[in-house]
């Protein structure tokens, strides 16, 4: 079939790739959740002055909120981001950081693109040196594949709060 068989040095790879993830498996899940809590950790110290700050800017007020509200905020925040970086693509031609000088996206492939980020599928229909400024690579696409992947994250978490807590927010669910 003309494909190169897995060399030593390919398996070697693998098997220190696979320890490494196995490695930090418990750390990891352990230290998320200590955060998805709010339960000490070793960041607390060097960066909750930060996390507080943040939090107070945005208006956040410990509370746990019903789903209603949780599942608005979340369309809300995807809309906007989405917005966004339709807007960056639509002007691009005006936007620094087009040393291309690339003219603006087409409406429809602005749109496709600023819904696959957003919902992190990242479905891509053209040639991205040659259709995307660097402002539109970088503060668009890129910065919607943290942020889309953390709004994923923060979902994971709603739902599972929502299956263990009781009504109060406190404490696992009565059966």
């Amino acid at each position: 079939n003309g494909e190169a068989p897995l060399t030593a040095n390919g398996w070697i790879q693998i098997l220190l790739f696979f320890l490494a993830v196995l490695a930090v498996t418990a750390p990891l899940g352990a230290f998320m959740h200590r955060v998805f809590e709010d339960e000490r950790h070793f960041l607390g110290r060097s960066l909750g002055w930060l996390e507080r700050l943040v939090y107070r800017a945005a208006g956040v007020d410990g509370r746990e909120q019903a789903w209603s509200t949780y599942a608005g905020c979340l369309l809300a925040f995807s809309a906007f981001t989405m917005l966004v970086t339709y807007a960056i693509q639509r002007l691009q031609h005006e936007l620094p950081f087009n040393p291309q000088k690339l003219g603006p996206v087409e409406a429809l492939s602005s749109f496709n693109t600023a819904a696959s980020f957003t919902t992190n599928t990242n479905w891509q229909g053209y040639a991205g040196e040659t259709t995307m400024s660097y402002l539109s690579q970088m503060a668009g696409l890129a910065w919607h594949n943290f942020v889309s992947a953390a709004a994923g994250i923060a979902v994971a978490v709603a739902l599972a709060r929502g299956l263990t807590r009781r009504g109060d927010g406190k404490g696992p669910a009565k059966s």
